[in-house]
């Protein structure tokens, strides 16, 4: 057994990471994310949150979530701790989708009356000239953002080397990254060397990139997967 609560805040703190950045990357409010490190789950909506949150913030940084839901399930769920499934409320919907029906109907209705008053007016008005044709509107379609490395610096920052693709690939970047200071490389595919990992957080394709806790650490990252690599 170990305590969920003082593990993660431990990771989190160590990684230099304060909750607003937290919500950021993992869409979980900051006061949830406060509760489960408090271990106050009965803030928190119902169980089925309880354990996707312990995951989704777990696996963020960079921990075994499966694990903290495991652990979960044996303190909690065996206690009753477990939402009681809400009693059903058949009828209250059926009526509610009745109720639904009718607006439709009358809405439906309306408009054909006003159809119908429109090409009324536009026989008999003495004009000859036809109705308006609305305005087509068309929709531009946003270009989808390009896919790449976005890092920030934290803390006290850190001295940073980025190749492209691996070890022996082009540097694309090389320098002492401050706080605050942001970079953004398109790829898929890098090799980096960090000095000081907690000086620094990464986000590939739009995901945040888990990262050990070691000095002058090199790994080579992917969508898919970050892996330990060698100089």
């Amino acid at each position: 057994m170990f305590e969920i609560g003082n593990s993660l805040r431990e990771a989190r703190e160590h990684q230099g990471l304060d909750y607003s950045q937290v919500e950021l990357a993992t869409k979980i409010r900051a006061k949830y994310i406060q509760a489960l490190e408090d271990e106050h789950f009965e803030i928190l909506p119902s169980g089925t949150y309880i354990k996707g949150f312990l995951r989704s913030y777990s696996e963020y940084l960079g921990l075994d979530g499966q694990l903290y839901v495991d652990e979960y399930n044996s303190r909690f769920i065996a206690d009753g701790f477990e939402e009681a499934p809400r009693e059903r409320r058949q009828p209250r919907i059926q009526q509610q989708r009745g109720l639904q029906g009718r607006m439709v109907l009358l809405g439906l209705l309306g408009i054909a009356a006003l159809t119908a008053l429109v090409i009324v007016a536009w026989k008999f008005g003495g004009s000859d000239s036809p109705p308006p044709t609305p305005a087509v509107v068309t929709q531009q379609r946003t270009p989808a953002a390009p896919k790449g490395l976005q890092f920030v610096g934290l803390n006290k920052g850190t001295y940073l080397e980025v190749r492209r693709g691996s070890a022996s690939g082009p540097v694309v970047f090389q320098g002492t990254l401050k706080r605050g200071d942001k970079e953004f490389l398109v790829g898929q595919r890098f090799w980096l060397s960090i000095r000081r990992p907690a000086g620094v957080r990464f986000r590939l394709a739009g995901k945040p990139v888990s990262l050990p806790a070691h000095r002058n650490l090199k790994v080579r990252v992917t969508p898919t997967k970050t892996a330990r690599a060698g100089a």
